[in-house]
């Protein structure tokens, strides 16, 4: 495992020019990477402003999906700030050990970390497409937000099917589009316009992070085509659970 490096990649802002589609942008890890590390001592606020304080009850979801217990050994990863492992350590289970490869994130999380309720978690800089955790070691994957961030998703669930103990779930939360038109509508015009550049004030960014949120997710797959990952990597009992509206939305499988 590595600990927290201060080293971090620089990379271009995003622009409208990379921005049709940020998923096929060349060098998008470094570019996330660069990203996070400019957000993060704001990450948390804007999270919950923009959420209008959703976003916890969301990972709460998430953990509840998951069906841990006090034997549970799990891993976050994209863990960003430690919301979500801290949410699993104050849900009693056995350890939690976040992983992230952005410096910045995993340094206030471990700042946060003394305000877990439970176990204190773990954290080290790692990739999730290369995962520094052996064959068949844990109960819970979980990654919050994260797996539309990654450069190659489908070799990062690979790795999730990897680490997991036969039976061990794995937990996305991502966000979605909603169904209902009138309701899309709303949600596009405040995630494209307003969400933007209140959250770009707040943080002072000069990354384009706030400008790459909504494309990332407007251009990310979609629910049938998530689901069709997760069966591609063996995962079984396939299932989802709608949140807010179809604004966020947890996906569970489970490693035959």
């Amino acid at each position: 495992m590595t600990q927290p490096n201060p080293k971090t990649s620089s990379a271009p802002a995003w622009s409208q020019d990379n921005l049709s589609n940020p998923h096929l942008v060349e060098d998008k890890a470094k570019r996330v990477e660069a990203m996070f590390n400019a957000i993060a001592d704001s990450y948390d606020i804007n999270n919950r402003v923009h959420s209008m304080w959703r976003d916890q009850s969301w990972r709460r979801a998430a953990v509840k999906l998951a069906n841990v217990s006090s034997q549970s050994d799990v891993l976050d990863v994209a863990c960003g700030t430690g919301d979500l492992s801290m949410a699993f350590a104050d849900a009693g289970v056995h350890s939690v050990t976040g992983v992230d490869f952005t410096y910045n994130m995993l340094a206030v999380a471990n700042h946060k970390r003394i305000q877990c309720k439970g176990v204190v978690p773990t954290y080290y800089q790692g990739d999730a497409m290369k995962l520094p955790i052996a064959d068949s070691s844990v109960d819970v994957v979980s990654i919050a937000f994260g797996i539309r961030n990654v450069a190659r998703p489908e070799v990062a669930m690979a790795e999730f099917y990897r680490v997991l103990k036969p039976g061990g779930r794995l937990i996305v939360l991502e966000f979605s589009l909603p169904k209902n038109k009138l309701l899309l509508a709303g949600y596009n015009f405040y995630f494209r316009h307003i969400m933007p550049r209140t959250a770009t004030w707040i943080a002072r960014d000069k990354s384009g992070a706030y400008k790459y949120l909504p494309q990332s997710v407007n251009t990310f797959i979609g629910r049938e085509q998530m689901r069709e990952m997760f069966d591609g990597c063996g995962f079984t009992d396939f299932s989802q659970k709608v949140l807010t509206c179809g604004i966020a939305l947890v996906y569970r499988g489970v490693k035959a």
